[in-house]
């Protein structure tokens, strides 16, 4: 046998092991479908509690990840999104306990009404099925889609990346284990990570196996899996974020906002990688906003206009290169930002509309007449004004937890809560009508 087929065989194995698990998941799903609500927040509890019991366990699997994602140069951005330590799993047993106290979606009526024959139409919300998950170094993730997941009577198929193997699998143990100890199929929340990136090939192919596909991560693996999936693919997108400051807006308002959108958390998707000023005060407002930056030693990536205005300032240790073409479409994920002289805001519009992700916009300004062009015109998930993009996300939102935020316009778009992990069936009932 030669090495080319004997790799066909391995991946063969693998897709066939994947599919299995998926059906397992499926299998499990059914059953969990028809569990009162009462039944499936009792799960989120005891899944809440047994994370707070056991955080030492996850964190210590955490720390190997951390230190081995360190030593091979992960940078700093994604070092903390890695990063789930005692707090941070407490903080996402919370999160499971938020979704517990949460509307259940499955069964509500979304609309009905009666034909004029007397069949009475409802449209109601059910699972979608066997959901796959494919992420990087996000080991968080394991616990909102899980606890998303079992609210909503969904499976999930599990790939969470190498960087967060043992924490993801020591996350999923304690999931199991809840599971198996309150009589559930622990196929429910199952993973694909000891295939690696074999899995996660197969979890793309398994069409009738997985009913959609969620993946999250980085824009190379978004488009890898959107690209070569056979399963519908609920897109997540990266965030090229921009924050606009308008000529009528309040400038000392904008100071804090672009901080803490630019610099809370630098390796995050709502994070504001780019930051466009009318040019009526951008002599005025752009050395005040580079100052504060280079305070926080962020790498400014200026136009023409900003880098001449930065320049004529003399800010003291401000870290300032020319912006590329490459660098308005480019997620930084790091402490840099880039900065560009707008002549209007339809120049704003239109520059946001071309080199976004769809993800999040915010405006700056006290003009309504503006804020409402913006918040009209802007063609992204969210846009939000008067305030940080650092918002965008499904705990803030009240969803407890999310899915991912989708920037695509089919189903769902924004932050995926409970609702967003629903279809819809119809269901007529009637009194022996026939069609005519």
């Amino acid at each position: 046998m030669t090495n080319n087929e004997s790799a066909q065989r391995d991946t063969a194995q693998v897709f066939e092991a994947v599919c299995a698990m998926a059906d397992q998941a499926g299998q499990a799903q059914r059953v969990l479908a028809k569990e009162h609500t009462a039944r499936k927040n009792a799960l989120l509890m005891a899944i809440a509690d047994a994370l707070d019991k056991r955080a030492g366990e996850i964190a210590a699997a955490n720390e190997l990840d951390m230190r081995e994602a360190f030593e091979s140069g992960m940078d700093a951005g994604k070092l903390d999104r890695l990063k789930f330590d005692v707090v941070r799993v407490a903080a996402s047993a919370e999160g499971v306990r938020h979704v517990a106290t949460l509307t259940d979606p499955v069964g509500e009526v979304v609309r009905g009404y009666t034909l004029e024959n007397g069949v009475r139409l409802q449209q109601v919300r059910v699972p979608l099925g066997v959901i796959g998950m494919i992420y990087e170094a996000r080991p968080n993730v394991t616990v909102d889609v899980a606890s998303l997941c079992i609210k909503s009577g969904n499976a999930v198929l599990l790939r969470g990346g190498h960087a967060a193997e043992r924490t993801n699998a020591a996350t999923l143990r304690v999931i199991r284990d809840v599971l198996r100890d309150n009589g559930q199929d622990e196929h429910l929340v199952a993973s694909v990570d000891e295939y690696g990136r074999d899995g996660a090939n197969a979890m793309m192919q398994a069409r009738g196996h997985i009913d959609v596909l969620v993946p999250r991560g980085g824009a190379g693996l978004i488009q890898a899996v959107v690209r070569n999936s056979k399963v519908p693919v609920i897109e997540t997108g990266a965030g090229n974020v921009h924050i606009y400051v308008d000529k009528a807006a309040d400038l000392d308002m904008a100071i804090p906002i672009i901080l803490n959108a630019k610099t809370q958390r630098v390796g995050v998707c709502n994070a504001a990688e780019k930051l466009l000023v009318h040019r009526d005060v951008a002599d005025r407002f752009i050395p005040m906003a580079a100052r504060a930056l280079a305070e926080a030693d962020v790498v400014l990536h200026a136009d023409e206009d900003t880098y001449r205005i930065v320049k004529d300032a003399n800010i003291e240790d401000i870290q300032i290169v020319a912006a590329t073409d490459e660098d308005w479409d480019r997620e930084y994920l790091a402490l840099e930002m880039g900065v560009r002289v707008v002549d209007s805001l339809d120049d704003a519009i239109a520059h946001i509309n071309r080199h976004s992700t769809g993800h999040t916009e915010s405006i700056i300004s006290e003009d309504y007449a503006a804020v409402e062009r913006f918040t009209r015109d802007i063609d992204s998930a969210v846009v939000m004004v008067n305030a940080s993009t650092r918002f965008t996300d499904g705990g803030v939102f009240g969803f407890g937890a999310e899915l991912g935020i989708s920037t695509q316009k089919m189903h769902a778009r924004g932050p995926m809560g409970l609702a967003e992990m629903t279809t819809t069936k119809w269901i007529g009932y009637g009194m022996g009508q026939v069609r005519a």
